[in-house]
């Protein structure tokens, strides 16, 4: 089959779960000899600050397309131009991922071209988008279960969301991963004077959802020798990130913005704790991520987390400092836990090849 990719940042990069789950279909979709385009917004790396210029990654082709690179138009202007480019690329089915793109959904629907939607969170509900930024995302949700030929979204949640709200019927397709080797310490030993045990790891983009502010707050209360690293860049919230950066005045706690390759690897496989205190989430690969790596994990008690954690880890109340300080002191005072059959879990359910090849069979049908 022709396959587009339309909605992601770009690929390869881990600027957020939709590249992720881009990267990852698209390289095993041109492995099995499909045709597969991803259309990338043109801009720089976020940690290298270089503009990408690829043409082909791993057997996927890369257009670039022109954008604003830090305006909030960044995703109307590029949905827009990526949508009528693949007007004439003669492909087989358009996957658009996200709700702001699928705005654009309805061009290709108009001239018969199959269309598919990823929805990867219900991301109006965040607070970060307010206005008109909100008004654009319910009408890209809008679009798609008015045009796409097939939705996937990540939950049941979502699902009931979309038959209460438009009658519409999705098919949910979780996100995967790909369980990783052991990954001694030495990068962040080296950077940040980490060795295995010796921090609890918060990992994700510094915006309000991700409840960053709570786990400050209870960490600072906790009596613990452990450190507290924030992995992570900023995303259309300067403001919060600096208010975030204000209330860290522990000594413990180490920020070392963006980061990818080998040193994330390591944070994740030698943290003692690492905690997602979101307020709200799609489908939370960096969960899937520190779990596949032997992490024990302390979530918030939403949804979307508890499905994919289960009887693996810990919850607390979300959004409650005090139970999250609690939390942080119980599991602090015992010694760890053998996490083989969580490792062996995620494995099994959340397998990116399987995942693949639903899609490729979507596709088809």
């Amino acid at each position: 089959m022709k396959i587009a990719m339309i909605g992601h940042k770009r690929i390869p990069s881990r600027e957020g779960g939709v590249e992720v789950v881009v990267e990852s279909l698209t390289v095993r979709m041109a492995a099995k000899g499909h045709s597969v385009t991803a259309y990338n917004r043109r801009g720089r790396h976020v940690s290298s600050g270089e503009k990408l210029r690829l043409k082909e990654y791993k057997g996927v082709r890369i257009k670039s397309v022109p954008t604003f690179e830090t305006s909030k138009l960044n995703a109307i202007v590029y949905s827009v131009i990526a949508s009528v480019l693949a007007l004439f690329g003669r492909y087989d089915v358009i996957h658009f991922h996200a709700e702001g793109p699928c705005s654009m959904l309805w061009l290709p629907h108009l001239f018969g071209i199959r269309t598919v939607a990823s929805i990867h969170g219900l991301d109006w509900q965040q607070s970060k988008w307010q206005g008109f930024a909100v008004k654009v995302l319910k009408f890209g949700e809008k679009i798609a279960a008015k045009y796409a030929d097939e939705i996937i979204v990540l939950s049941e949640e979502t699902q009931q969301y979309f038959r209460d709200t438009y009658g519409r019927e999705t098919r949910v397709f979780r996100n995967g991963v790909d369980v990783p080797e052991y990954r001694k310490p030495n990068i962040i030993k080296e950077k940040y004077g980490l060795n295995k045990d010796d921090y609890i790891l918060f990992l994700g983009r510094i915006v309000p959802v991700k409840g960053l502010h709570y786990l400050i707050e209870a960490f600072s209360k906790t009596n613990t020798d452990k450190k507290l690293v924030v992995a992570g860049g900023v995303s259309h919230s300067d403001g919060y990130a600096r208010g975030i950066h204000n209330m860290a005045k522990d000594e413990r706690i180490i920020f070392t913005d963006f980061v990818e390759g080998d040193e994330l690897w390591e944070l994740y496989c030698n943290c003692r704790l690492y905690v997602m205190p979101s307020d709200h989430e799609g489908m939370p690969l960096s969960l899937l991520e520190a779990m596949s790596c032997g992490a024990e994990c302390l979530v918030s008690d939403i949804p979307a987390m508890t499905t994919v954690l289960k009887e693996y880890g810990h919850t607390f109340k979300t959004g409650d400092i005090d139970d999250l300080r609690l939390k942080l002191e119980e599991i602090l005072s015992h010694g760890g836990k053998d996490t083989a059959e969580q490792i062996k879990y995620i494995a099994d359910t959340y397998n990116w090849d399987i995942i693949t090849d639903k899609t490729l069979e979507l596709y088809k049908d």
